[in-house]
């Protein structure tokens, strides 16, 4: 099946009006709700009752401001919402999907991209517009927005409205949070939409001589406000005109084997998630649940938004091989929003590459295989950028590296967002990188800087730590997410490596969360086996080790752990230990 099958398509309501037209009545998006019901309770729309919702959405809104103002998304995952985003950007508004704050807490993050984005209108339901009326003043010195209850809107008769004259280049604010309290909205226009799925298609379905395979589906829980999550829950259903098999993410949590479930009940699945999931996956799925579920047809699961563990990926191939999973189906891949979402992914129709690299050397900025296959440091393989113009860059010097040297990852193309909404400094400081000496080919700028640290061996990319991260211990470099990945082997939580000033020099803390049930007499000899494997593998002395209990490490709104935010709550020791030493 073809991406985009009309050239006229230059919009994102133009691509939702050319599925009506060609299948109005094949099941657009099912949502099922495990909260009305253990089971799982499932509602579907056709592309036609999707498009009557959204439009008189659109209707609403229009009353309420002119295209280009903003509209906030601010509700429970569920129809609601897509119908809500997709609503908006029918009226020519420019879309904000947010994160619905946990009731009875106060979102800071909410608080500050309802300020910086000004919106007029805010996109709920009826059964949490009380408990988020609050937002609404989130600058007494701007105008409240107007409250739109989306499920209380009369979808029996919709209207007609009549379509705006023309829409704006910005289809909506993808709101990052990174590791700071100060959230910054990403322009991200119709065009850097359609053109970043059709990047992503074409290289996820590589092995597939005519591309997505006609039975399709689609199957997400990850949340619709962020990035990985818009495009392929709401967006990839919409370009390949296959249904969307969607839950919210706290039905994954409470039971991560209801994904697994519905990736064996559905044809051609194609799915995606962060790296923990997979291995809450092979944790909490047992093989009662996956009874007479069939994995063998598969197609995508991407593994992607934080770094990629090579024995998660061993331990989930292994866990569901018995039930047909293919080892090639799960693809390591890189993205960011500032470049609508996707980069690269690991080569279709094999399993990921993995490498060893020699630590020591990896510390001094080179990527050299190790010669003893169970020692160095292990990375999983991104692939070679097909799709997109990527290179590594010295970002010092601002020269292209050559291949086997660690630099920032710069990209340059069509995906690649506008900049920052409202925020010239930043923009640029993150997408207007220009090359000193650009190879023959290579375009000079404009290039987004990414902060993240690559380099490319054998052709692939690998993605080593991220600049303002980097950990520099007695003088040398170290990445704390090599580090926390092999503590996280003794611990079994999220954990967080951070360097902390002592005198005029640095010294290593590391911060974990202790999910493994052990008896408090063992602490001792679990701060034993991590200080000595931290030595053993990474040749840095581990200063303190801190062992806190499950869910005190600050989290962002994609689930990375804050580490710079962690490394305040050390020093003000704000932590519960679960050992008594201070």
């Amino acid at each position: 099946m073809p991406v985009l099958t009309a050239p006229s398509v230059t919009t994102i309501p133009a691509l939702l009006a050319q599925r009506v037209r060609e299948q109005p009545d094949d099941t657009a998006y099912t949502f099922v709700d495990y909260e009305a019901d253990p089971a799982g309770v499932a509602e579907s729309l056709t592309w036609s009752e999707l498009h009557d919702r959204v439009r008189a959405v659109a209707d609403k809104l229009a009353k309420l401001g002119s295209p280009g103002d903003r509209a906030v998304v601010l509700a429970p995952q569920g129809l609601d919402y897509i119908i809500g985003f997709l609503g908006a950007i029918e009226a020519g508004f420019i879309a904000v999907p947010l994160t619905m704050p946990q009731l009875r807490q106060h979102d800071e993050r909410v608080t500050g991209a309802m300020k910086d984005s000004t919106p007029v209108a805010v996109l709920t339901t009826s059964a949490v517009v009380d408990d988020i009326r609050r937002y609404g003043q989130a600058d007494p010195r701007q105008r409240a927005p107007k409250f739109l209850e989306v499920d209380t809107l009369d979808f029996e008769s919709p209207a007609r409205p009549a379509a705006p004259a023309s829409l704006p280049k910005t289809a909506y604010l993808q709101y990052t949070s990174g590791s700071t309290r100060l959230p910054a909205g990403v322009v991200v226009t119709h065009k850097n939409v359609l053109v970043n799925i059709e990047e992503l298609l074409a290289d996820y379905y590589e092995s597939y001589p005519d591309g997505a395979p006609e039975d399709t589906t689609i199957v997400s829980w990850l949340p619709f406000y962020h990035d990985m999550g818009l495009i392929v829950g709401v967006f990839i259903p919409i370009t390949l005109g296959r249904p969307g098999v969607l839950m919210s993410p706290i039905a994954f949590m409470q039971k991560p084997a209801r994904w697994m479930q519905q990736l064996g009940s559905h044809p051609r699945a194609f799915t995606a998630a962060p790296n923990f999931a997979f291995e809450l996956a092979v944790k909490r799925t047992t093989d009662e649940d996956m009874a007479g579920k069939d994995l063998s047809t598969v197609a995508v699961m991407i593994n992607g938004a934080e770094r990629v563990h090579g024995t998660t990926v061993r331990r989930f191939n292994e866990r569901f091989a018995a039930f047909g999973l293919p080892d090639s189906a799960m693809r390591p891949s890189y993205g960011l929003a500032e470049a609508t979402v996707y980069v690269v992914a690991s080569a279709g129709g094999r399993p990921p590459t993995s490498v060893r690299f020699d630590y020591e050397k990896l510390a001094a900025g080179h990527a050299e295989r190790c010669d003893d296959d169970q020692s160095g440091a292990e990375q999983i393989g991104l692939g070679a950028p097909r799709s997109t113009t990527v290179r590594v860059v010295d970002p010092e010097t601002c020269v292209e590296n050559p291949a086997g040297k660690i630099g920032e990852v710069w990209l340059h193309g069509e995906h690649v967002a506008g900049g920052y909404y409202q925020n010239p400094e930043l923009t640029r400081k993150h997408f207007a990188g220009q090359l000193a000496e650009p190879s023959q080919g290579t375009p000079k700028g404009p290039w987004l800087r990414t902060g993240d640290l690559g380099v490319m061996f054998d052709d692939e990319l690998y993605i080593v730590g991220r600049i303002k991260d980097l950990l520099i211990v007695d003088g040398r470099n170290h990445y704390p997410d090599d580090i926390e990945g092999t503590v996280a082997e003794f611990t079994g939580g999220r954990v967080a490596a951070i360097s902390v000033p002592d005198g005029a020099s640095e010294r290593l803390v590391v911060i974990a969360e202790l999910k493994k049930q052990i008896d408090p007499s063992e602490l001792e000899t679990v701060k034993q086996q991590v200080t000595s494997a931290i030595s053993m593998t990474h040749s840095v002395r581990l200063s303190e080790f801190v062992l806190v209990p499950p869910g005190s490490l600050p989290l962002t709104t994609s689930g990375k752990v804050r580490r710079a935010m962690s490394a305040d709550m050390f020093r003000d020791d704000v932590f519960n230990r679960l050992d008594s030493a201070r």
